[in-house]
């Protein structure tokens, strides 16, 4: 007997998995909180030198700012220069358009910003920027601080997922939400730069828990008829916690405040934590029949399901462990030994880049768009919806790696589009931009599906461990590359989808999940391989087979391929 055995035997989906499911959805609906912060931790509002004596009064103003700041091409007044000499007021200033290439040579001089900065505070009353003037020359230190907590994940990632594997999920669940929290509020009372880069890099590196232990602790009791709609049900937390974003940026518009905010839901996960099951296949993996027996009793009993007393006898549990073969600690070199596995890890761990680069790219440069930035982040949430259940139809009908492949193939179509609309056109650009958040929002749910569904349960959360580094290093990079524009305005989009269309053909290369059983040791994984190996031979050698000569009877050539 196996473990989907025992599952049936217990019920593979009934209100045992549907608590849990709901016991995960807070730490899903966390992460996006943080990860996608930025839109408003980190935004920069308009802004200009500070001047000594400007007057109060808009239309004087206006004016005043006329003879002290210099125009940018497009004619809005300089955010990072002012004339070394207030200039003589024309008779006529507002509205004057940017003087031509001829006039140039007349032009004042002009120097940097010496007394700090003014910004416009209508739609934030605080953020990083304004909070330590990350504009201009130190407009970089606003993306590293992104980069920085990316990199914390991708760190925290590697940590969680080695120990998760070692120590069980449910343990390393209760570290992630109480660290999370206490350096969630340190960083919130940030007295410096340098303090919040730390602390928020830390939190990063914590918030990876939750990324690498919540999906194997929910699929890890699922049959597999239902992990298509858990996977799909569990994921449009995600999207809640998008848009539920939206909301706390527009109410709170102080980054500490909306810091806080975002981060005191763990202590409502600190308390839920008595819930939360371990997962019984792990514990059959590490030999604990004990403590598994007591999980899957308890499941039974909610789910309603009448238990023989042979069928989850310590005896029955015990065989079934010891059929289990595991390594006893698994490492990343596991990952590699192997030939399926290390193909599957290569693999994915190009898909897992891609799907970051491109998805996190996408969601924090919300420049050239028509809309504000809270219709924007409520449009970019709102389009995850339907996106998710067309992946729910897709998954079951198409395919776990088609669905995937697909999802790619229109992020990079939608990128590689709007490189070709005219800047002019900001409402095109929108709405390439939504459609593109659609696809890249359902590249990224059929990811942590296919992923999960190609490792086995040793191995699962090490190997989701390991795509979630190099996914969260794409996520780090996707920053950085924004300020590729500098060296030309396209080249961001142009790595953002030739990233995705990369991933595209590197997903066909990854086998087909749907409808498997979830293999449980490596033996299970490579026992495949080498079974698709000797049909795909067979077949090759029938084909070549000169049946005109020899005509072998259909009952051999069947037992032969068999």
């Amino acid at each position: 007997m196996g473990f989907e055995e025992l599952l049936h035997e217990v019920g593979g989906f009934g209100p045992f998995q549907l608590r849990n499911l709901a016991l995960m959805a807070l730490p899903r609906v966390i992460l996006p909180l943080h990860f996608l912060l930025p839109i408003f931790l980190a935004a920069v509002p308009a802004h200009y030198c500070a001047l000594p004596g400007t007057p109060n009064n808009f239309s004087h103003q206006e004016a005043w700012l006329e003879t002290h700041l210099p125009r940018e091409p497009d004619g809005r007044f300089s955010s990072c220069l002012r004339f070394a000499h207030p200039q003589t007021l024309p008779n006529t200033t507002l509205g004057r358009e940017a003087p031509s290439p001829g006039e140039l040579e007349g032009e004042p001089s002009t120097v940097p910003c010496s007394q700090g900065w003014e910004y416009d505070r209508s739609e934030f009353s605080s953020t990083i920027a304004t909070e330590w003037d990350l504009v201009c020359e130190r407009k970089g230190l606003n993306r590293v601080a992104s980069t920085l907590f990316f990199i914390g994940v991708l760190m925290g990632a590697v940590v969680f997922g080695y120990l998760s594997d070692r120590f069980g999920r449910r343990r390393l669940l209760l570290v992630a939400y109480v660290s999370t929290l206490v350096l969630g509020l340190t960083s919130a009372v940030s007295v410096n730069y340098v303090m919040f880069a730390i602390t928020r890099t830390l939190t990063g590196s914590t918030l990876a828990g939750f990324t690498i232990i919540v999906l194997p602790l929910e699929l890890e009791w699922l049959d597999v008829e239902h992990r298509e709609v858990a996977g799909i049900l569990s994921s449009t937390f995600w999207t809640g916690g998008v848009l539920l974003l939206a909301l706390a940026g527009y109410l709170i518009r102080d980054w500490r405040w909306l810091l806080m905010a975002v981060t005191l839901p763990c202590i409502i996960g600190i308390l839920s934590i008595r819930w939360v099951p371990e997962s019984a296949r792990w514990l059959l993996t590490q030999g604990r029949v004990e403590e598994a027996q007591r999980y899957l009793l308890h499941c039974a009993r909610l789910n309603g399901r009448p238990v023989g007393e042979d069928s989850l006898s310590q005896e029955a549990l015990n065989k079934v462990s010891t059929g289990e073969q595991v390594v006893p600690r698994p490492s990343y070199l596991d990952l590699f030994r192997t030939p399926q596995i290390r193909h599957i890890s290569l693999c994915c761990m190009v898909m897992w880049f891609s799907v970051n680069f491109s998805y996190y790219g996408l969601s924090l440069d919300l420049s050239g768009l028509r809309l504000n930035v809270y219709q924007t982040q409520l449009l970019f949430g709102a389009v995850e919806l339907p996106s998710k259940l067309v992946v729910y139809l897709l998954v079951r009908r198409a395919g776990r790696r088609l669905t995937q492949a697909g999802a790619l193939l229109g992020t990079a179509l939608t990128f590689g589009i709007r490189l070709l609309v005219s800047s002019e056109k900001s409402s095109w650009s929108t709405a390439l931009a939504v459609i593109g958040k659609g696809f890249s929002e359902a590249a990224f749910t059929t990811a942590y599906l296919f992923t999960s569904e190609l490792y086995p349960t040793v191995l699962r959360p090490t190997g989701i461990g390991l795509t979630a580094l190099v996914g969260r290093l794409g996520g780090s990079l996707a920053p950085l590359a924004a300020l590729l524009d500098g060296v030309w305005l396209s080249l961001p989009k142009l790595a953002y989808g030739g990233i995705a269309l990369l991933a595209t053909c590197t997903t066909f290369l990854l086998p087909e999940t749907r409808q498997a059983q979830l293999p449980e040791t490596i033996q299970d994984v490579e026992r495949k391989r080498l079974t698709l190996n000797l049909q795909s031979s067979c077949l090759s050698l029938w084909s070549r087979w000169d049946y005109r000569r020899v005509s072998p009877h259909p009952t051999t050539v069947v037992m032969f391929l068999s």
